[in-house]
Parts: C-alpha cells; structure tokens; sequence
C-alpha cells in the first residue's frame, strides 16, 4: 500500500521534517526506532525453541518513513494436531516443553497489546498533524485571498490553452498560466467540467499559477474547452479546441489493461476495401502475431459494423490460433459498412478496419433495387408496424411504392398490402396473437419489381407487457381482484401516432377499470364539422391498444375515438382526438447543399455536402459518381451514410463528378448541384520522417550530419529538411533547438555553435508543398570532439538507380571529413541482405576515383535482395564504410532503355519512355551522374510519357554517360554512353544535313522479254560521283544478273536484271557520294508487290518466248449489279479449236469449245452464291500448239471479300421531306434475305411517326414532326445469314440543318400575336402578323373557335403570302372574344390566339394597331 500527501501538504512552504510540534517529533522517535512488521515464521509441529523475533509493527509508512495509516494484520490459525489419543495428550501438556510453550505464547500475548496502545496513539497524533496541516493551508489561502495585489487587477492569460487533435483512448493536457486570483475554471462545450463526477476521466492541477487538465479521450470529448477566470475586477477566458480522431466505428468499450505479461499484437495480411455482389460469399480475414506466443492463451476476437457482430446465419465467425476470419454468407446490402476487426489481450487492444461494398443487380432491367433494414416496431397482440430504408437504385425510372409480405412459420408469403405504398412504414393488422412472424419487402417501379429484401428478425403478436417480466424485487405485493362484469371504463390518452395519405395509426392505455374478463376496442370515426360517429372495426373488436385506419380520404379532416368492452358491455368513448387532416405529415427532404470532393487515394476520393435544411427523421444520404461528360451515375454507396464518406473503387487518372440526395422515411430528395470535377489520384500529405541520422564530421563547434530520405515523401517532391538538436547531460535529454530556419536541399547539414565535448542528439523533418512532417527519432547521442584520425570518413548519400538482373548503378558522395591526405579512391562491398557481418565482400579490387560506379555482378541469383557500402581511401589507409543502403532484389524490371537517334534534319538526340508515369512523374536528365542544369549544348524536351535531349551542337565536349531519372516512379532509370559512336552519328548527322538532291526516287519498272529495271535520276552530281547498289544489305555488282549503269549527264541510275526469282524478295538501295554530299534511295518489293511483279515478269517472258494461246489477264472474279459472282480472264493467240477447261478443287465443271478470235474474255458465271462455292477455280486454255492455266483460290479472305462487297452500301445520308425527316442508304444488292434493323440508342419502336421501308435498293427510316429528342447516333445493320454490316450516323450535327428546312418549309405563325387586346368601344382595330411556310399556307380566321369571313366591320387580308391583318373599323362591346388565325400547307399547321376585350368610353378617332417586327416581336402603335 503506497501513501499519497494531499497537495496543499506537499506544495507548502513550510511542509519539511522539522515542522513537527515537540510531542510529535518524539512520538516519531520513538516509532522510527520500532522494526518494520514482518509476517514471522509459523511455529514448526515439533516445537522446537523458538527463535528470537522482532517486534512486530502495524503502522503503514511513506518512502520518508511518515506514518500515513494502519495495516490490519492477517489472522492466522495454528493447528495442533498431533495424532495422540484423549488420554495422552492431557499427559504431554503437563511436561515442562508445553509449560514453556504456553508461557512463550501468553508473552507474545502481553507484546501485541502493548502495540495496540502504541498504534492508537500513533494514530491520534498522525490525526492531529493532518488536521494541524490543513487549518495552515486554509489560513494561508485566506491571506491570499485578502492580498491586495490580487485583488486589485483582473486575472490576465499570461499563456493560453492551445488546441489538439489526438487518436481516442490517448491521453491529452491542456495547459494555460493565469495571473491572478481565484484559480479558474474549465468548461466543456460551456458546460462546466467536475472530476468528481467523471473519476479517472478529468484530472484538473494547478500549481504556481499554472494550470492543466488532463483527459482520457474518448470520441464524445470532441469538443470547444473555455477556460474562465473571474474575480471582482473583470473575467478574462480562452478557449482551446480538441478532435478526437477514432480508428473504427466501434461502441463497445473494452476492460482497462491488466498489468503482468505485455503482449505485442500485430495484424498483418490485411483484408482491404472489398467489392461483393448481392447472394454472394464474402471472407474477411486477417493474420494476428502476438508476442510472446502463449500455448494456453488465446485473445479475444471481436468484429464489428457498427455494432459488435455476433454469429448468426448471415455471419460466421473463426478463430484459427493465429487468424481471424469472418465469412458473410449471403451478401446483401445491410452488409455494406466499415468492418473492424478488434483483437483484445491483457495488455490491451488492437484494430484494423476496411470497407465493404455490396453491389445490386435488378432481376428486371430498369427494376429498382431491394429495399434494405427491415425492421419490425410497436409489435403489440394484432398489429405491428414494419419499417425500412429505401434502395439507392430506382433503375432510372421513380419508385412507386412498396409492397410488404408476411410469412407465418411457412415457406408460404401472404402479401399484406394490395396498392404499393409510397411510406417506408406500414401498419400489418389481423395477426394472431402468440403468433411468430417474419416480413420482407419490395419496391415496384414502371419497369417491375425488385428483389425481395433480406427477411427481418421474427417477432410475435403480443402484448409488451408479457414479453419481459419484471425482476423479482423480494416484495410480495396483494392487490385486490378486479371485480366480475363491470363494464369498463374510458380508454386513456388516446392520440394519432402517425398519417400518412394512405393510412392513420391511433394509440392510446388501457383504462383504469378493466373488469375481470379483460377488455377489446371499437374505434369510431367521424367527419370534423359533423357529429355523425361510425364505427370502423364493426365485425371484430381489437385487442391491442393500436389501430391502423385506411381507405380514409385523402385532404379531409376526421376526429376517432375509442371504446372498450368485455362481456359485461361496451363501455363510455374516449375523449376524441383533434381534427386530423389525413396526408402526409413527414415531407421529403430537401436537397442537399453544395458538394465537395476532394482527392484521397488512386482509387478513393472523400466527398463532403452541406447537410438537407429542415430534415426530419433523417435516415442517411446517397452518393453517386460520374465519369466526366459520360453521362451515367452509378451508386457509391448501396447503404445510407449521415456524414463524410470515402467512395472507392474508382478509376486512377480518371476525372468523376459527384451528387447527393437525402432520404427519409417519406422518400428520397431531389440530387444536390453537380459537384465540380476532380482527379483520381493520390492526396498530397506531409512527407514520413527520415531515418538512418550518422556523422560526416566533426570539429570542436560544429558537426556535420547526413540522414536518409523518408520512405513515403507524401506524394510531391521533398523541399527541404529542418535540423533540430538537443544537449544531453548525464543521460538526461535537454531542450529541443532549431539548427536552420531556412530549409536545406541536401541531405547533409553542418551544425554550428555547439560546445566542445558536449553530447547531443538530432533529429530531422522534412517538408514538401503540403507542410511539414513529424520530425525523426532522436539520433544516437554524439560526442562534439574534433576527428584527428588520418583515414577519411565515411562516403554518404548513396543512391542505386538502373537495377536489371546483373547490373546497376550505385551513386555516392565523397566523405565531408579527408583526413590528412586527400582522397584517391573508393572500394565498394556486397552481401546479400540477410547475411551476417563476416558475410561483406569487395566487389573492386582496385580503388575506383569517380563518385559513380555501374556493377556487373557475376553469380546473383533471381530474386535475391542485396546491400552495398562504400568505403573512401587516402595515403593513411581506408576509412569507415557508410551507412547500408537499403536491400535491393536483382530483379530486371520491365524498363525501356535509352534510344539514340538522329532525325530528317540531322538532329542528334537521346530519347527515353517510361510507362509507368504519374501526373507528378519528372525526368530528371544527368551526364555523368550529375544532373545537367546547364542548357547551352543541350535542350530538353518532354511530353506525356516520353522525354529526348537534343544536342544543340554535338561535339567531343559532349562524350559522357548520359542518365535519366523518372521521379515517383519504382525507379523507372536508363543511361547511355555517348563515345565511341560519336563519329558514326555526326556522319549521319551531315548526310541527313547535306545530301545529294533527287528528280526521282527508286523505282522499278518493267521492259520487253520479262526484263526488270530498277533506276533513279539524280538533279546534279559530278564526274567524281560514285554509286553503291546495296540488296538486302549486300553490296552488288556488275555481272550476267545484274547490268548497271550510271549517266552522268543526265543523272539515270539504272540496274537491269533479266528474271525475277524468289530469292530476288527484299530492299533495293542506291547510295550515292560526290564529295561530302550523300544520299540513298530504297525501294522495297516484299510481299503481294514482289509476287504481282514477278508474275507480270513470267507473263511477258512467256508470252515473248512461246506462239501458243496462253493469258493475257488471269483470272479475277466480279460482282455483278444482279448480285451474282462472275470469274473472267482474257486470253490471246487463240484459233478455233482452241478449248478452254473449268473445274473447281480438280473437278471439271466447263468445257468451251471452239472459241473464236472475237471472244478473248472467258467468263463463268456463279448466281446466289454462297459458302459451299468456296475452292479454288482453275481454266485450262489449249490447242494443238500447247496450253496454259490460270487458277483462282476463292476461299477465306478473298471470300470474305466477296461477300462484303455484295453486302456493301452508301453511307447513311440524312434530308428533309414533307412529314419530316429521312434517313436513306443504297445496298449493291437487296433481296427478302436480307434482314435489316435501324437502331437509335438501342432497336427503334416503330409507329406511326417513325416508319421504315425499301424503295428499289433504297433502305430509307422517316421521322415525321422531330423534335430535339430525335438527336443522336443512328445506325442501320443488315444481315443475309453469312454476315452483318452496319452503317452509322450521327445526327446532332446535321439534325439543326435538317430541321430548319423543315421549319422553314412549315406553315407558321412566324410573329405570334398579343395575348390579350383591350381597347375602348368605338376606335379601329388593326393587327398584322407574319406567315411562313413553302408552299404557301392557307389562312383561316376563327371567333370563339368559328370561322369568320371579311366584310365591312371586319377586314380580313393576306398580301404577298407573308403578312396577314386583322382590321375592326370601329370596335363595339359585341366584338369581344376569343379570335384565333389557322395556318396551313401540306407540311403542317400552327395557330395563334389573341382575347379582344372592348371598354365601354366616349369614342375617338384614333386606331390602336399592333403589328410583328422582324424578330416576330409584338409592336403597339
């Protein structure tokens, strides 16, 4: 038991051990001097002597040795049992041992009661010294109260509270200092804070005029703290704000950590944000380390969504030994939510949550989803109310209502409404008491019905009161037996609990005097303003004390009543209930304000809205993203969230738009404003701390630092670090102290003013655009001690970029500290990342000078992780090796290298492209690992994904290794050494730069005998020229194959070969040189080009060499306009009895005989054809002179070929007709085979606006009257059961052409008339408005809706087809009406309508005219 001294004890100025009054110093003398109390040893069954002991002592002291308390001893109970019998056991009591026994025990007797007065005195004086103490304290707490000084000022915030944002269940202290008196006081949310009554909650201190309190934060202590302090000249307050971030949504609260073993829990393989599918499985797990591994322990597993879970059929939960997994069963969207995975020890707890989304989809297309939550309310013995939370999907067309189904013990569902209900609670009646049920429900829209939802929790018909008893209470309470056939009394408090425009739901006690046989109820209605009461339940009364009233009409007001009755009668109606208007009471909620998203990670964006003004019984709110300027919403959330909410699984890189709307239980809210657009990507943070803090230097003031970039840099560059350091004596740290207040660049920093062999600590924060970051740990604590060794320091800085699978490159800077000689070298070490010391290698025998080296490792194995350092040397030897780099796989990852090229114009440039770039990705260019900030010699240019450094004048000055960096990137780097073939690319440089001008590039022609000749004509070159011909890469020359030739004169370059083999496939170049000007020419004959070439050559050969009937064109085929296949050749040198042969796959089908000289084209013709005429077509031309054959292989491709272009049409082509509008195409062949669908979206319904038909070989669709709904993209797809085409149009371009042709030829009113006339009795009238249309329209005038013709009162005129009037040459009260003008030609008819209103007045002679301008405004005059 340890003391506590009250505070007004320990804070005292006069509380020492010499503040004791003269009897107390003495009694504490003389208790100092008594042995502390220590449990002796019991006494042994064999009696031996018992052993001196000291005194034992009861009072409970202080580390001090103050007396504080008393200590009860612990009783203990000696045994004797001896195992003697009656007799001899008297006999050994007589013996002088038990004699001595009994006379040692009686002493110790006398000894503790000697103590008991001891300890009551001790106790009375430890009393008075308290009480002594306490009255000091009050006095002199009254004499400062009565110090002059602070009464005559106000209190004064010397420091101010400051605000805080801390993780929940973490411990925060508020501080302030405050001059003056009384000491102030804290208020929470102006509520004013006690300890008292929180314990362990709050903690307040005050000491010197600083105060703090001190809160074990839970999330309700978010919250605004004012401190206050007052006294009789003024009151002064500050106020301090505190956020409680929590980890999970998780209301259970956990046991207060146990003290003994600490265990350390870790949870690793994570389960993340999970997408699942309605009727799905879905498993959530993580892997739970804790240390140390117990056998027989085991933590606590406990899972939440908002609630803790507990198994059920939807959810099972397992516990492995080492891994937590919860599997939901059947997925529906009351699983959506945050689930948090919370593993409890001793020692305390640990948490990780995710999200889960539930996906729904509609068994109808364009059904909306299941409504969620049922739950049931106000069960009572025949009637309960189901309520639930309608779906996030309504399919695109609004949800007319609900329907509720009951089930009773059954597979069998009864559906409890006959007309969908719009409300989402609904009053079921007539059940049966005792019964169980179980509800679902689903929602309808235009297009069908949803799925059902998941059932609800059984519940069952019966009365509140039985389904809990009471707790027994130990009382036995006799009532008197209510008294048989009494009729009862009036039912209590009766009132309307809910309306809506589909039912009222009434409520009220029982009454007072029920009579012995219980009681049932009537309920009456009546028509507020009428005192007719009708009875509603008229076949059966009701037992339980609610009623739902339906069929009642809609915007009347009714009053109800209620009566009871039992077997002795019906009994007196209640008092009625207030007029009650039947509608509904609950509206819908308005839309939600303004909607902000803002970026999170690749695939989340968080998004916030102004909350619905006025909303009540708020369920939640819905979410929907869009692709920018796609047009289509899908749900973010199938569940409702009231505040902030996290939309994942969106589309990197992608720009989403975002809207809200709010339900209740009336329905869903109109979508708030669009949100403005916002980039998927990560969010910008403050970058992660550095690490690895070492020492490059050190002089006797000063010490220079080096650290390591922070693993996570918050997704923008790193701008610079902040150095703080702190001296520590003795072991004791001091004071933290800013080292630069400007940030530095580099990861190196010379900390100056700091005191010779003096220990410090540093620690470093780095910065980006978004702050600054939380500083590193402290370092270790070094010695300031200026380095005399002669061997260099440590190289630091070291950087690994271009991994590949055996080689990379390792970057370095030189050691701040050279010791006494200068550096000459660096050696570099290897081992593999998880090997020991002794495990560290050389990878260079002989020192390397520069600051960079690229490795060729032999022997690495795949997948291996590395470590390197680097050591410096000097004259003196080799110093420290530097900090390990971080382990590094020999793994070639998939990374472009850098490409050399040099362009048209002669330009030499560097080029590299990276994949994997993001919207921050940099390419940072180095030569010789330097980055290049000079741009005189180079430029550098970068767009999207590829980057190129282009040599301005490239020259020996510009041989290096030249390196690119791609930042936030996996280390995406290439380099390239620019040396050796810096002469080649400067000679193609200055051929691109200065080549020899061509009339005529390469060519290939062919001449008599089959013979090819490929030449080019240069513009100019001297008799000094010289050509290589080049095939293939292969330099040729002059032999029997080839014959070339050069003329100077005229420039023709020229190579003849005789025939053209298969071997002769390939590329042709010439190169020309005059001088330093060159130029080349190739040409290509691969493929169909060389094999159509080299058949034209065998013909001509052929052809020279033979007088036979032979071919002159081979054979080909044509589609004829009948749709027929016609295969045709022309041959030559015929005579007449030349015969022609036709098979098809080696099966004659034709023989010509006896052609004439006239013929020369053979032709066979194949109608309808089809699939099973594909083969290969072979004619054989003979005579007696000899024969030749062409074939033609129509299969596969080339009857693909066939086939579409019997299938082929015009594109679709839009004009304006008399209904409207028509679209028109033109096939090459139609016939009833051909199936043909027009499309606008989706297949077009036909009516009688939109029709479709053929005209010939005309497929035309007509839109009569369009409107601006008719826009969009069309298509036409036919299809003759071999294959489709389709032909499209889009026709928001044309659609404002065609549509103003169509106006334009349109009967109009093209002015419009005024709405209403009102002129005096006796003036002239005259009106003229504008005609339009082509043809011209007929005009009609109508009064009240009947025609009227000119006459002299009324001058009806339409002149030149455009201006039609309206003359009354005096108006009278008979004139007035309705007056009307028709118009009308055959493309349509439009009218306009004006009210004449005449006014009885003293006639003049003015005329009121009204006339249309230009624009069709409506003049007076």
């Amino acid at each position: 038991m340890s003391g506590s001294i009250p505070f007004y004890q320990k804070h005292h100025r006069h509380y020492d051990r010499s503040y004791r009054s003269t009897e107390a110093e003495s009694k504490m003398s003389q208790y100092t001097a008594s042995s502390r109390y220590a449990a002796g040893s019991s006494i042994s069954s064999t009696r031996s002597p018992v052993p001196k002991r000291a005194k034992p002592s009861y009072l409970a002291v202080d580390k001090e040795n103050q007396i504080i308390g008393y200590v009860v001893p612990i009783f203990r109970g000696q045994g004797f049992t001896t195992g003697l019998s009656d007799t001899e056991e008297t006999r050994v009591r007589e013996t002088a041992a038990y004699m001595a026994h009994r006379n040692l025990f009686a002493k110790g007797l006398e000894m503790e009661r000697s103590e008991v007065i001891s300890r009551k005195e001790a106790m009375r004086e430890s009393a008075e010294r308290i009480s002594l103490n306490k009255r000091i304290h009050e006095n002199e707490e009254h004499f400062k109260r009565m110090n002059e000084d602070s009464l005559m000022h106000p209190p004064e915030f010397v420091i101010k509270p400051r605000s805080h944002t801390v993780w929940e269940k973490q411990c925060v202290r508020l501080h302030c200092t405050v001059s003056g008196w009384p000491d102030p006081r804290v208020y929470k949310n102006n509520v004013a804070i006690d300890p008292i009554t929180s314990p362990g909650k709050y903690k307040l201190e005050s000491r010197y005029s600083v105060h703090s309190l001190e809160i074990n934060c839970d999330f309700d202590d978010t919250a605004q703290y004012r401190v206050s302090a007052m006294n009789s000249q003024g009151e002064q307050s500050a106020f301090a704000s505190i956020v409680v971030k929590f980890k999970g949504e998780v209301d259970e609260a956990l046991p207060p950590p146990r003290y003994g073993i600490t265990f350390q829990t870790h949870i690793v393989d994570k389960f993340g944000v999970s997408f699942g599918r309605e009727g799905e499985t879905m498993s959530l797990g993580c892997t739970v380390i804790i240390y140390p591994a117990l056998h027989r322990y085991q933590p606590e597993i406990q899972w939440y969504r908002d609630v803790l879970l507990t198994p059920s059929k939807w959810t099972h939960v397992h516990w492995s030994g080492d891994r937590a997994t919860l599997t939901l069963t059947h997925l529906n969207k009351e699983d959506e939510g945050l689930y948090t995975l919370r593993v409890i020890t001793k020692s305390g707890y640990e948490t990780y949550s995710a999200y889960v989304f539930v996906r729904a989809d509609a068994e109808v297309e364009g059904a909306p989803g299941a409504p969620l939550d049922v739950r049931c309310l106000d069960a009572n013995k025949d009637y309960i109310i189901v309520a639930w939370k309608q779906p996030a999907v309504d399919g695109g067309n609004p949800i007319v209502g609900y329907f509720v189904d009951c089930e009773v013990g059954t597979t069998h569902w009864f559906q409890c409404n006959d007309t969908p209900v719009k409300f989402a609670r609904f009053p079921v009646t007539g059940l049966v008491e005792g019964r169980s049920y179980i509800f679902r429900v689903r929602a309808v829209n235009k297009s069908g019905m949803s799925r059902p939802s998941r059932v609800s929790e059984p519940v069952a018909a019966m009365d509140p009161a039985d389904r809990t008893s009471a707790p027994w209470t130990g009382q036995i309470i006799v009532t008197e037996e209510e008294p048989a056939g009494v009729v009862p009394g009036r039912p209590l408090d009766l009132q309307v609990t809910e309306a809506t425009k589909n039912y009222v739901v009434l409520s009220w006690k029982p009454p007072g005097e029920k009579g012995l046989e219980g009681v049932m109820y009537y309920v009456e209605k009546c028509v507020a303003g009428t005192d007719s009461w009708q009875r509603v339940n008229t076949e059966l009364p009701v037992k339980s004390p609610r009623f739902a009233l339906f069929d009642l009409a809609e915007g009347k007001s009714y009053h109800f009543r209620v009566r009871c009755c039992n077997a002795a009668g019906v009994g007196e109606p209640s008092e009625p209930t207030e007029a009650t208007t039947v509608g509904d009471k609950l509206d819908i909620p308005s839309a939600p304000g303004k909607v902000v998203p803002t970026r999170n990670t690749d695939t989340s964006v968080v998004v916030s809205w102004e909350a619905s003004s006025d909303a009540k019984e708020l369920v939640g709110y819905y979410i929907e993203a869009s692709i920018v300027d796609s047009d289509v919403w899908e749900p973010c959330n199938n569940k409702p969230v009231k505040a902030t909410f996290i939309c994942h699984g969106l589309v990197t890189g992608e720009q989403y738009v975002f809207r809200v709307r709010a339900v209740n239980a009336a329905g869903l809210s109109q979508f708030s404003p669009v949100s403005e657009p916002v980039e998927v990507k990560a969010a910008i943070a403050s970058p992660a701390p550095p690490y690895g803090i070492s020492v490059l230097e050190c002089v006797r003031d000063s010490m220079v630092l080096a650290w390591k970039q922070p693993t996570f840099i918050g997704g923008a560059d790193i701008t610079g670090y902040f150095v703080d350091y702190r001296e520590v004596i003795d072991g004791v740290p001091g004071k933290w102290h800013e080292a630069n207040i400007k940030a530095v660049s580099e990861r190196a920093y010379r900390v100056s003013d700091l005191q010779e062999n003096k220990k410090y600590q540093f620690q470093v924060r780095a910065a980006n655009m978004a702050g600054v970051g939380i500083p590193s740990l402290p370092s270790e604590t070094f010695l300031c001690e200026e380095w005399t060794i002669a061997v260099p320091g440590p190289p630091h800085d070291l950087q690994i970029t271009e991994v590949r699978g055996d080689s990379l490159v390792l970057l370095w800077k030189p050691p701040v500290y050279q010791g006494r000689d200068p550096i000459n070298g660096f050696y570099i070490d290897i081992k593999e990342a998880d090997a020991p010391e002794e495990a560290w290698r050389g990878v260079n025998t002989k020192a390397v000078e520069k600051q960079f080296i690229k490795l060729q490792i032999k022997n690495l194995k795949e997948g291996e992780t590395y470590v390197f350092r680097v050591r410096a040397q000097n004259k003196a030897g080799v110093g420290k090796a530097s900090d390990v780099t971080e382990p590094i796989p020999a793994v070639t990852k998939p990374t472009k290298e850098i490409v050399v090229e040099v362009d048209d114009e002669g330009v030499i440039s560097l080029n590299f492209e990276c994949c994997d770039t993001t919207p921050d990705s940099k390419f940072v260019w180095s030569k010789n690992y330097e980055e290049i900030t000079e741009s005189s010699r180079l430029t550098i240019e970068t767009k999207a994904n590829r980057s190129k450094t282009v040599f301005n004048t490239p020259g020996e000055e510009d041989i290096g290794i030249y390196s690119c960096l791609v930042t936030h990137t996996d280390g995406a780097s290439s380099s390239y050494t620019f040396s050796t073939e810096l002469k080649r690319l400067l000679e193609i440089s200055h051929d691109h730069k200065f080549p020899i001008p061509l009339k005529s590039e390469l060519a290939v022609e062919l001449l008599e005998k089959g013979r090819v000749r490929f030449w080019l004509q240069a513009e100019q070159m001297s008799a000094n020229g010289k050509i290589d011909y080049v095939f293939n890469d292969n330099v040729i020359s002059q032999s029997e194959k080839y014959k070339m030739n050069f003329d100077k004169n005229s420039g023709i370059i020229e190579m003849v070969m005789e025939s053209l083999t298969p071997g002769d496939e390939g590329t042709y170049t010439f190169q020309l040189k005059d001088g330093k000007a060159t130029n080349q020419s190739s040409l290509v004959l691969i493929g169909d080009v060389f094999k159509q070439l080299q058949k034209e050559s065998e013909f001509q050969r052929k052809e020279y060499f033979r007088k036979q009937p032979h071919f002159i064109e081979y054979l080909g085929y044509e589609v004829t306009p009948e749709c027929c296949v016609l295969l045709k050749c022309k041959v030559g040198n015929i005579k007449k009895d030349t015969s022609a042969l036709w098979s098809k796959d080696k099966h004659q089908i034709k023989a010509d005989e006896q052609l004439g000289f006239t013929e020369g084209v053979l032709k066979l013709e194949i109608a309808q054809i089809s699939k099973k005429d594909s083969g290969v077509y072979e004619v054989v031309l003979k005579d007696d002179r000899g024969q030749d054959t062409s074939t033609l292989s129509l299969v596969d491709q080339l009857m693909n070929e066939v086939f579409s272009y019997i299938k082929s049409s015009t594109p679709l082509k839009i004009t304006s007709t008399d209904e409207g509008i028509r679209l028109y195409t033109f096939v090459s062949c139609y016939n009833d085979l051909l199936q043909v669908t027009w499309q606008h979206d989706s297949a077009i319904a036909f009516s009688d606006r939109i029709k479709s038909g053929v005209v010939g070989e005309q497929l035309w669709l007509q839109i009569n009257d369009p409107t601006e709904k008719d826009t969009g993209k069309y298509a036409i797809e036919f299809n003759d059961g071999k294959g489709g085409l389709q032909r499209t149009v889009e026709l928001s371009g044309q659609f404002d052409d065609a549509f103003a042709e169509f106006q334009r030829l349109r009967a109009r009113v093209a002015g419009g008339l005024p709405d209403v006339v009102t002129i005096q009795e006796g003036k002239a009238l005259n009106l003229t408005c504008n005609i339009s249309g082509n043809p011209v329209p007929e005009v009609t005038w109508l009064k009240n809706d009947r025609e009227i013709t000119s006459d002299e009162h009324c001058i009806l005129k339409f002149e030149s087809g455009k201006f039609a009037s309206f003359t009354i040459t005096a108006v009278n009260t008979s004139d007035s009406g309705k007056y009307s003008i028709l118009v009308k030609n055959k493309y349509g008819t439009e009218s306009g309508d004006f009210t004449l209103d005449v006014t009885e007045g003293t006639p003049d002679l003015g005329v009121t005219s009204y006339w249309t301008d230009a624009e069709g405004n409506v003049v007076f005059g």
